[in-house]
């Protein structure tokens, strides 16, 4: 079976309210410095993966590139943050990654599915809020997060790719299973807002 990637408009469930995007623009400092949070996570993830399937040369290949693009991203907001005077302190992580893998298998091989169908929902969120937030910053901000989106597509791409690789099935089912809770918390009310945050209550 070969497998087809969709668009990003055609993969997700939902669009990023405006509320959000509303909400970002009055945040950004909070927004850089979470979105810092997220390319430091991303590599992490890789990086863990890698240590966890040492059998599965596609994959290693594929996390070792992402690993150093992600922490490649990392060290371009921190640049940009120092440009702004903004500091890099602490914030809470938000409940969106956290409400994926909850729902995620405990045992292999089911476990290592889920983790690449969250990744990929992960990576593809990020993609279309970076497109969506771009056309309303300042000139370099603008400029950096469009030029984000190439990867951050490649990243989805591969992450799904993998999981369906891996599966050596039909997974879509279980793919739906996990975009419908994303959509839920995209379209829920949330407390505090970050980059992958819900709709600002």
């Amino acid at each position: 079976m070969k497998l087809v990637i969709p668009d990003l408009e055609e993969f997700l469930l939902c669009a990023t309210p405006q509320a959000w995007v509303d909400c970002a623009l009055k945040q950004q400092e909070t927004m850089l410095i979470d979105h810092a949070n997220c390319e430091k996570k991303a590599a992490s993830t890789a990086l863990n993966l890698m240590f966890r399937y040492i059998d599965r040369p596609e994959l290693l290949t594929k996390m070792s590139r992402l690993a150093r693009e992600e922490l490649r991203h990392f060290e371009q907001v921190l640049a940009i943050m120092e440009d702004r005077d903004i500091r890099y302190t602490h914030v809470s992580a938000s409940r969106y990654a956290e409400g994926l893998r909850v729902h995620m298998r405990k045992q292999e091989p089911g476990k290592l599915i889920d983790v690449l169908i969250v990744g990929a929902i992960i990576e593809a969120r990020s993609c279309e809020r970076f497109r969506v937030i771009a056309p309303h910053l300042d000139e370099t901000l603008s400029k950096f997060y469009t030029s984000l989106l190439r990867s951050e597509r490649r990243h989805f791409a591969d992450y799904l790719k993998l999981a369906y690789q891996y599966a050596g099935e039909d997974i879509s089912e279980r793919v739906t299973f996990f975009l419908e809770k994303e959509r839920e918390l995209v379209l829920g009310p949330d407390e505090t807002f970050r980059f992958h945050s819900g709709i600002p209550a």
